[in-house]
């Protein structure tokens, strides 16, 4: 009985032997690895270059006085819409004391000799009159009068001017209103009432008093890199998106690029510019950051792969297409247009061929069905 029990034990450790060891070499054993698959799609291939810039109106203008002075008054806001001729605002002129003395010195003198004028003309129409002197005289002295008593009106119209900025014959006209000189909208009033301007001269650009603009008539300005000027020609159709706008899109059309190149941060950059074509009711606000797709070219309804799963041996293309499960061969293809993401295959797969891709992680697999098992439990 005793021997019995004893091989009993013996086989029982035995087997438990043999039992240990199968589990560890099965534990030891690499799991065979799996690959995604994936087969080719029927997409759109579309090439693009980005060029990044802003959104700014075509028309732009500073609005500056005419004459130096002090604001007294000013009758817009930023974002007013105005009209060409519209009032902006009032200047006080503050009349420079040497020119005043010199215009009111002049005005005295001009009396002097107009009145002096006068007095010599009725003498000599007196005496025409009664035919003692001739006509030539008579005419010589008209002459004289009528001289001097323009001179006058000029001398008095010029210490008008200094004064207040407008004369006495032309009331309705004085350069002490600026007015806007285009349609638009006003988008900066850079003074305020109280402030000092002056007049744009040979030495000054003068003070800008507002800024004026057609926000309806905008323009994309932006730069492409070297690389990507030479693909590139006017006319063509661009999409711009503008971050502070999300979900929506603008058409514009292509119109300038520049002809000469300039170094930004050890890259050569070519300026563009481009028509935006505004829908009714849109509206862009003056400098937005905006980003312009040029469509460089472009094919519709064509067989595509994700580039990933493409490889290359020297300047041949080729991809893995799997004959049975998991089991893969390679399989030289012709590709065509890329957009960075998906490629365009012309030859060497068909629909139904499924393409070998990233390699799956099997424990991250095995964690997923657990836990949906869980889940379903």
């Amino acid at each position: 009985m005793k021997k019995a029990l004893r091989i009993i034990g013996l086989i029982t450790l035995a087997a438990i032997f043999l039992g240990t060891l199968g589990f560890l070499y099965k534990k030891s054993k690499p799991e065979p690895e799996k690959f995604e698959v994936k087969s080719p799609e029927i997409n759109s291939i579309v090439k693009k270059t980005v060029a990044t810039g802003s959104v700014e109106p075509r028309r732009e203008i500073e609005i500056k006085p005419q004459v130096s002075g002090i604001i007294d008054e000013i009758f817009i806001e930023a974002g007013t819409m105005v009209r060409k001729g519209d009032i902006l605002a009032r200047v006080n002129i503050i009349p420079d004391m040497v020119n005043l003395n010199n215009a009111e010195s002049r005005v005295n003198r001009a009396k002097l000799t107009f009145e002096d004028a006068k007095i010599d003309f009725e003498r000599q129409a007196t005496l025409f009159e009664k035919q003692v002197i001739s006509k030539e005289e008579y005419q010589k002295a008209r002459l004289s009068y009528d001289s001097y008593r323009e001179e006058l009106e000029a001398a008095e119209n010029n210490l008008e001017l200094i004064r207040k900025g407008v004369t006495k014959s032309s009331a309705t006209t004085t350069n002490t209103l600026i007015r806007s000189t285009i349609d638009g909208m006003v988008l900066d009033v850079p003074v305020k009432e109280g402030f000092s301007v002056i007049q744009a001269n040979t030495f000054n650009a003068g003070t800008t008093m507002a800024i004026v603009a057609d926000m309806k008539d905008m323009i994309f300005i932006g730069k492409v890199d070297e690389t990507e000027v030479g693909k590139i020609t006017e006319g063509m159709n661009i999409e711009l998106t503008i971050g502070a706008i999300d979900d929506e899109k603008y058409d514009a059309v292509l119109k300038y690029i520049a002809p000469k190149g300039k170094s930004e941060n050890g890259a050569i950059q070519f300026e563009i510019k481009a028509d935006v074509i505004l829908k009714e009711g849109q509206f862009i606000r003056s400098g937005y950051s905006a980003n312009a797709n040029i469509v460089l070219s472009r094919r519709d309804s064509v067989v595509t792969i994700p580039e990933g799963l493409l490889h290359f041996d020297n300047d041949t293309a080729y991809v893995e297409v799997e004959t049975e499960e998991q089991q893969f061969e390679k399989r030289i293809v012709k590709t065509g247009l890329s957009d960075g993401i998906n490629i365009e295959i012309l030859e060497g797969l068909k629909m139904e061929d499924k393409v070998k891709g990233e390699k799956l992680d099997l424990k991250k697999l095995k964690a997923e069905e657990k836990a949906k098992t869980k889940e379903q439990a």
